[in-house]
């Protein structure tokens, strides 16, 4: 066969190089059409990642979950270019300069919270039991929470259960489980053996949280105070509670029709009035919602390739869900330089 001659060398590269702009192209398209698919009907516009400066401030980036690995994106361009690390988490959250990373669940090992400092570097490692759920880290970065699905309690039936821990990252104290605090009820103390905890956040003062009590078939919001290791109920019907960066509202996922089983819808509680508001995302969200800004919650969706997108939907029951960035889960706001939350 007769060698090919520069010219046709030069053809055939360039021919190629168009084959796959090509083929990334139908990608990319593919993709969106995808997360369109999967959005609520009327709003396939929605399913289109949010213009640059959609939220945040100039600088500010996102922290986020690509296909498990640890990764960074800009808030003003959240479907371009992301910095993606090898540590990999079922969880993650960031505040303060602080990263509080659940690993996944090993062979012949249990999943570990690895504390991280702005460079990423670990200051601490703490060994779990458990299937990773929920993580957050206080405003300042000082506290951070976890909880995890574990099995063999006895009132489980069977099934599973929570356990929610606390680290100071100051005083390295640790706090294995909130099941261990005192619960009240309506003033009163509550007693059981079924009480679960999960998905703390905390207030700026890093001694109060929010989280939710479930006991008795009932889940309720309740603030928690650390140094007194107290829990009081404020409302029923209250998951995965968010406090806002104004430290006055909860974004939460509220179970339709108070039963799980129909699914959950996320929403805003006012704690001063403790008047509820439904957003307008009414597909169900099993997720701890994430404060964007004060009008903005973000929260994770999967598709039905098992793909996650973080969307955003404002906080006032008002718009449209959008998707902010595709292909991620576990959103964080990272203020830019020199710049707090």
């Amino acid at each position: 066969m007769t060698a090919p001659t520069q010219r046709t060398k030069i053809l055939v590269t360039a021919l190629a190089a168009v084959l796959l702009a090509s083929l990334a192209a139908i990608a990319v398209v593919v993709g969106r059409q995808n997360a369109a698919a999967d959005a609520p009907a009327g709003a396939a516009d929605s399913a289109r990642p949010q213009p640059a400066g959609a939220a945040g401030r100039p600088g500010d980036r996102l922290r986020v979950l690509s296909n498990g690995l640890l990764s960074t994106v800009s808030l003003a361009d959240p479907s371009g270019p992301r910095t993606v690390t090898t540590t990999r988490c079922d969880r993650v959250h960031t505040a303060g300069g602080t990263t509080a990373c659940l690993t996944p669940a090993g062979a012949l090992s249990g999943p570990r919270l690895l504390v991280l400092d702005e460079r990423q570097r670990t200051r601490r490692t703490v060994p779990l039991t458990g299937l990773p759920n929920r993580t957050r880290v206080s405003a300042d970065g000082r506290m951070v929470a976890w909880t995890l699905f574990v099995g063999g309690d006895s009132y489980a039936g069977g099934g599973f259960s929570t356990r929610t821990g606390i680290l100071d990252t100051r005083t390295g104290h640790v706090i294995p489980s909130l099941e261990e605090f005192a619960v009240f009820r309506d003033g009163r103390r509550h007693r059981a053996a079924d009480i679960n905890v999960w998905g703390v956040t905390f207030a700026a003062d890093d001694n109060r949280f929010y989280a939710t009590v479930a006991s008795a078939g009932r889940r309720s919001l309740v603030e928690g105070d650390i140094a007194a290791r107290t829990l009081r109920t404020l409302a029923d019907n209250v998951e995965c509670p968010s406090l806002s960066p104004d430290g006055r509202r909860i974004a939460f996922k509220q179970a339709v029709g108070a039963d799980p089983a129909k699914g959950w819808r996320l929403s805003v509680l006012d704690l001063a009035t403790l008047r509820r508001t439904e957003l307008a995302e009414t597909r169900s969200v099993d997720d701890q919602a994430a404060w964007i800004d004060d009008a903005t919650v973000a929260y994770a969706l999967q598709r039905a390739d098992g793909t996650d997108d973080v969307w955003t939907v404002p906080a006032d029951g008002t718009g449209r869900p959008r998707v902010l960035v595709p292909g991620a889960a576990s959103p964080a706001v990272l203020p830019a330089a020199g710049r707090g939350r």
